[in-house]
């Protein structure tokens, strides 16, 4: 095996993938084998306080346990991988940037809560505050399979910060949610179907990489999708990682219009009113509402800190339910 690094390190990624589930159920059984333990002896001793603490401690092994049910069925080849999430701020200048700032630190948040690793690959800022557009890169065992369901447009209603009428305003952002493909499932791209740009940094990083042109820009010209990289110094390296990133999104669009026309599948649904996936409501009231499954919390400050965890397992639980062909709501 080891006369093959790329081999090997395939191999050890999955040993490490199949041994972080078997731990996460043996250390699930023995939690659970504690809290029964702890209950049988409140009961014994009528102890009102330690059964509370144990029924408290079971609820929380079953709603672990109801996790790794639905990671279970993370069936698709591609589930198990690292992902690129891609945020695009919507029509509204600064206020829409500013909501695409918000999504960011909500997605990294959860990634923190997950150990999950996010990289970004490319950012354009906006003038006055937020993000215009961004990529990161989550690393983390079934990263794709978990925030898949996450890609559509997300709405957000609230009291302007940038009004000075405080008047309320509605903004939109559009998320972008593609696998992180292996060596072997890339394909080939005629390079008369692609513009290759360089350009010089505009983030932070060194000396290096602000006076030369080390991001990379490149365009397929056929379907029109755009990646970019600037997250090293070496333009060679960058340029590698923006091929896979549009390898990435090439497959992804390809699977999701399997049953589509060919010019239907290049267009993109606009990012504004009727295409959002959820709604997030700061006023008049505070709600978070999945348009899909329906599901609602009353915790939109918990929601934007990163507490996602119930729309993600509704849409698993919604999408297994579903026949394969009723994906209506994705965005091309």
């Amino acid at each position: 095996m080891w006369d093959d690094p790329d081999k090997a390190q395939k191999i050890l990624k999955e040993r490490g993938r199949l041994k972080g589930m078997l731990d996460d159920c043996a250390t699930l059984a023995r939690d659970y084998q504690d809290a029964c333990t702890l209950l049988a002896l409140a009961l014994e001793a009528t102890d009102e306080g330690e059964r509370r603490e144990a029924q408290h401690q079971l609820s929380v092994v079953a709603r672990r346990a109801e996790r790794l049910r639905l990671q279970a069925l993370l069936g698709e080849e591609e589930d198990g991988n690292d992902c690129y999430l891609e945020l695009h701020a919507g029509a509204g200048g600064t206020e829409s940037q500013d909501w695409a700032a918000m999504l960011l630190r909500m997605y990294s948040r959860w990634c923190d809560s997950r150990s999950f690793q996010p990289e970004t690959l490319s950012a354009t800022y906006g003038e006055e505050a937020g993000i215009k557009s961004l990529t990161l890169k989550v690393r983390g065992a079934y990263a794709y399979g978990w925030l898949k369901q996450e890609g559509g447009v997300h709405r957000l209603v609230r009291i302007s910060p940038f009004d000075s009428n405080a008047r309320r305003h509605t903004s939109f952002c559009s998320v972008g949610i593609y696998p992180v493909l292996e060596e072997s499932a890339h394909e080939d791209i005629d390079s008369k179907d692609l513009r290759v740009d360089t350009y010089r940094s505009s983030g932070a990083g060194g000396q290096h990489v602000n006076t030369t042109d080390s991001a990379v820009r490149v365009t397929h010209l056929p379907s029109g999708i755009v990646v970019q990289c600037q997250s090293d110094r070496s333009q060679h390296r960058n340029r590698a990682t923006a091929f896979a990133m549009l390898q990435s999104q090439l497959y992804a669009r390809a699977k999701a219009n399997q049953r589509a026309e060919s010019e239907a599948a290049r267009q993109k649904s606009p990012i504004g009113w009727g295409q959002q996936i959820r709604s997030y409501v700061l006023q008049p009231y505070r709600l978070v509402k999945d348009l899909r499954t329906g599901l609602e919390v009353g915790d939109a400050q918990g929601v934007l800190d990163g507490n996602i965890d119930p729309f993600l397992e509704a849409a698993l639980a919604t999408l297994r339910q579903k026949p394969v062909e009723d994906k209506s709501w994705r965005l091309a």
